[in-house]
Formats: structure tokens, C-alpha cells, sequence
């Protein structure tokens, strides 16, 4: 008896629009967690956004650092990623202000489509 090999589900689709959005992201321009489930087609999905960067940024090299809360803020820790994100985002020429805040208006990804 053959057994049927089954396709990619629904989650894996989803996961693999999310990594194709998170990886259009340009240098030197941030997006939120609900941006980005927003543009692969589930705005109420930013937690599946934060499960694809800690599972999948190193081998799918992904610019997880490019991605940042609804607040303009990172989301890491002090201590646990924050200040490496926090120095790949200056070097890419994101500026802070003293709240550590991002401005949205200068530095928020703006793609050239529609949600």
C-alpha cells in the first residue's frame, strides 16, 4: 500500500510568506511584527512572526534584527540580544532617540504593494 506524501500545510505556507516578507526589508528601514503578518496575509499574527525569527533567522538569514515592536522599540531584552540589534540597526543608519524609541515616519518600511 502506497502511502500519500503530504503536502506542505497551511502553517508551512504561511511561514514561508512570512520569511519572503521579512527578507524584502531594505537596509536602513524597519517594519513591526504586525506589518509583517499583515503583509504575508494574517494581520493577527505577529506572534507566528517572532516564532519564524527564533527559529528560522540564522538558516534562512533573515534581517530578524530589522524587525521591531508596534512601539518603534526593540523587543529584546538588555542582556539577551538587545544591544547587538540595537548596533546592527545603527549601522545600518537607524537612529534612536533617547527613549530608545525608533521614528516610524523616517524609518518605517514602506513596500511598493498593497496589503
Amino acid at each position: 500500500m502506497k502511502t500519500r506524501r503530504k503536502g506542505p500545510t497551511k502553517d508551512d505556507c504561511f511561514g514561508q510568506r512570512l520569511k519572503d516578507v521579512i527578507k524584502k526589508v531594505p537596509k536602513g528601514k524597519v517594519a513591526t511584527y504586525g506589518q509583517i503578518a499583515a503583509l504575508a496575509g494574517n494581520p493577527r499574527a505577529a506572534r507566528q512572526v517572532v516564532r519564524i525569527l527564533h527559529s528560522s533567522s540564522e538558516k534562512d538569514k533573515l534581517p530578524w534584527h530589522r524587525i521591531v515592536n508596534r512601539e518603534g522599540r526593540i523587543s529584546l531584552k538588555r542582556g539577551y540580544g538587545y544591544e547587538i540589534q540595537r548596533e546592527l540597526l545603527r549601522q545600518e543608519g537607524i537612529e534612536f532617540d533617547e527613549r530608545d524609541t525608533i521614528d516610524f515616519d523616517r524609518f518605517l518600511w514602506s513596500p511598493p504593494w498593497d496589503v
